[in-house]
């Protein structure tokens, strides 16, 4: 009986680890297939002349759940949504190095020529969006006040402020975009966090309000500013650290691993979240990193080398990062005509408010016509920071469904089409050049050079 039991425990231990091992051979087996479906993808598109945002996107959308996903075959694509929530974990890091390259965009020699510029331009832009978006949703609620109310309509327009600064940074690398308005771009793009947060606060606060009946002013107000004092403050102190410890070390190798490391210890402190009394403490993740960032370029002397060095290390995971994206749309919101007439408007009418509030802005601060001109298509894209705000606005209730739905159908339109308009807008300024006789003939070069070295 005794021995019974023994292989009977034997036989359990032996069928767990062998699960556990089957686990992580499929989440490296989705890995792989992401990756590799995203580059695959790039090639796919060349000839169409897309950003690679964009073809990574769609490989996402290829190897999901509703497509290669919806045959069930074990790694093969994303079954369900389990399987891509077992890879927010690379999701997470990307955000923080996305944002610790845009923090390199706040040098202060520059800042003294734009710093203006990037903060009028950033407030007015996302003001304008946030109230193109109100007024239109208002009378399409007047038309429609059953499947649009006024707490959904308020939030929307406070999502609208949002852009996606991971689609705009690998637009401005892939094509190696340089010229004033890229300078000015990507300032634009990490203040735009900031003010959206205060806006989305401001706007979720009145629509629970409207909701629920009673006013939280700590929500309204408090709360917005704390976290954003709060995620500066540990951004600096984080940037402040990692010039220290770069001291300590003389192989630039040992450095680009310091750097690596503290900007995953960085990422992670800032998804802490606890509360004291009222007050509810938590962090932008966008916001510390790249606060991380603009400390380090400023005051490490060995910073640009560094920079550049993280830049190519963070390729892939960027990559995986958009597959992954790809990979969480919803396809499915195409089935609500309701979702489909109030998301048209939303893109619409947030596409006309960034577009007229950073020409009309940057007119005012003395900008370069060709910055008029196509500032505000650059600021199209919407991805991560709109979802992590219509995953707050869930606290609705019943009436947070409509607001995930909309901005999901949003974001779905915005990242397949909206780097594509990124690099459209920057070539139509003059900041993307073609390859030139020059370079062609080094590269040609070489690849004869290799291919004689193989025979």
């Amino acid at each position: 009986m005794v021995l019974k039991k023994k292989r009977y425990f034997a036989a359990f231990f032996t069928v767990k680890f062998q699960k556990e091992d089957d686990k992580k051979v499929n989440t490296l087996l989705l890995v792989s297939i992401a990756l590799l479906a995203g580059l695959l993808m790039t090639r796919l598109f060349k000839p169409l002349r897309l950003p690679s945002v964009t073809a990574y996107l769609i490989a996402g959308v290829f190897v999901g759940p509703y497509c290669l996903g919806r045959l069930g075959i074990n790694g093969v694509g994303f079954n369900n949504e389990e399987m891509i929530k077992g890879l927010q974990l690379v999701s997470e890091v990307a955000l923080g190095f996305i944002a610790f390259s845009i923090g390199n965009e706040f040098r202060v020699e520059d800042l003294k020529k734009t710093g203006k510029q990037a903060l009028i331009v950033g407030i007015v832009q996302a003001l304008a969006a946030t109230l193109l978006v109100d007024l239109a949703l208002f009378a399409l609620h007047l038309i429609m006040p059953d499947k649009l109310t006024l707490p959904q309509l308020i939030t929307l327009g406070a999502i609208a402020t949002a852009t996606a600064p991971a689609a705009t940074l690998m637009v401005v690398r892939q094509y190696k975009a340089k010229g004033p308005l890229t300078k000015l771009l990507l300032p634009i793009v990490a203040l735009d966090d900031a003010v959206g947060l205060v806006i989305f606060a401001v706007s979720f606060g009145i629509a629970k309000t409207l909701v629920e009946g009673s006013v939280d002013m700590f929500s309204i107000i408090v709360n917005p500013l704390i976290e954003i004092v709060l995620s500066l403050s540990l951004g600096a102190i984080m940037g402040w650290v990692l010039t220290q410890l770069e001291k300590l070390f003389n192989s630039n190798t040992n450095r680009l691993n310091l750097t690596i490391g503290i900007v995953l210890i960085t990422s992670s402190l800032s998804m802490l979240e606890f509360r004291l009394g009222p007050v509810h403490i938590q962090f932008s993740s966008l916001l510390v990193c790249m606060m991380l960032g603009t400390v380090f370029c400023n005051i490490c002397p060995l910073s640009h080398d560094l920079m550049g060095a993280a830049d190519k290390w963070t390729s892939p995971i960027f990559a995986l990062f958009f597959v992954i994206s790809g990979a969480e749309l919803e396809l499915k919101v195409f089935t609500d005509w309701a979702v489909i007439v109030i998301g048209v408007v939303y893109i619409i009418f947030r596409s006309l408010g960034k577009y007229t509030g950073s020409f009309i802005s940057a007119k005012s601060t003395n900008c370069t016509p060709e910055i008029c001109k196509y500032l505000g298509i650059t600021l199209l894209p919407q991805a991560g920071v709109a979802l992590g705000m219509c995953a707050t606005a869930m606290a609705l209730g019943e009436q947070g469904h409509l607001i995930r739905n909309i901005t999901l159908f949003a974001v779905l339109i915005y990242e397949l089409i909206g780097p594509l308009l990124t690099r459209q807008a920057l070539a139509a300024a003059g900041e993307i050049h073609p390859m030139t006789d020059e370079v062609k003939n080094r590269r040609q070069h070489k690849l004869n050079e290799a291919q004689k070295k193989d025979k």
